[in-house]
């Protein structure tokens, strides 16, 4: 995909990234390459409103991350949800992202479970005049909608000279298949087991050094 290059472009990716793994980097990096992203914008949640609260702290997270992207020119952490009070819903991150960069298209990245659970979400028809959408889908993925949300996918569905528009498509990019997810990494390391390759060396070491994860219920502790 070619973009103007007077015309850069914002990715955006949310998630509680307890803790951050291949699965988040690989994915997001796919979507850099194949839309011409200028960045990536990772954003951890503080409150993730249909998710139990994080295992680890904020700044543990925002610290785990810093460390996953470190060197990375196009990648980088934007921590203004940690810093907001109350539920971390999108819309109003994007509104924020508004403000800060007023003509500068935002695509705003998601899985397909994520996608398909958006009616869910608060305003969440808001969101696609604030950014576009990447549907971010993995080959063995089924893309099942409800009708409300196939009506609204096929309204917006962008075409490739949408691509300098700042908000209001939806696209849909295949990403690499990594089934890694930090619930079996969480479980992994409560019971000691060895979690090389499934998230940055340096991730690694600051859990280890930090402690985390080692006396968790895993039973009570959604994917993140």
């Amino acid at each position: 995909m070619v973009r103007s290059e007077n015309k850069p472009a914002i990715g955006i990716l949310g998630g509680t990234f307890d803790p951050v793994h291949f699965g988040h980097l690989r994915t997001g990096l796919d979507v850099v390459e194949q839309l011409s992203l200028d960045q990536l914008r990772l954003i951890p949640c503080a409150i993730p409103p249909h998710r139990i609260e994080p295992v680890a702290n904020a700044k543990q997270r925002r610290m785990m991350l810093e460390l996953a992207i470190k060197n990375h020119p196009k990648l980088l952490v934007d921590d203004r949800e940690l810093s907001r009070e109350g539920p971390s819903y999108t819309v109003d991150t994007l509104l924020s992202l508004r403000e800060d960069f007023p003509d500068t298209p935002l695509f705003l990245l998601m899985g397909t479970d994520a996608f398909c659970s958006l009616p869910s979400w608060s305003r969440w028809q808001e969101i696609i005049d604030l950014a576009h959408i990447v549907v971010m889908q993995r080959a063995d993925e089924a893309f099942l909608l409800s009708d409300e949300l196939q009506a609204f996918y096929d309204k917006h569905q962008a075409e490739p000279a949408d691509i300098e528009l700042n908000a209001g498509k939806i696209w849909s990019v295949p990403v690499t298949q990594m089934s890694i997810s930090a619930t079996a990494i969480r479980e992994a390391l409560e019971q000691g087991r060895d979690v090389r390759y499934l998230l940055p060396d340096a991730v690694i070491s600051l859990i280890e050094q930090l402690g985390l994860y080692s006396q968790i219920s895993s039973a009570s502790v959604t994917d993140g």
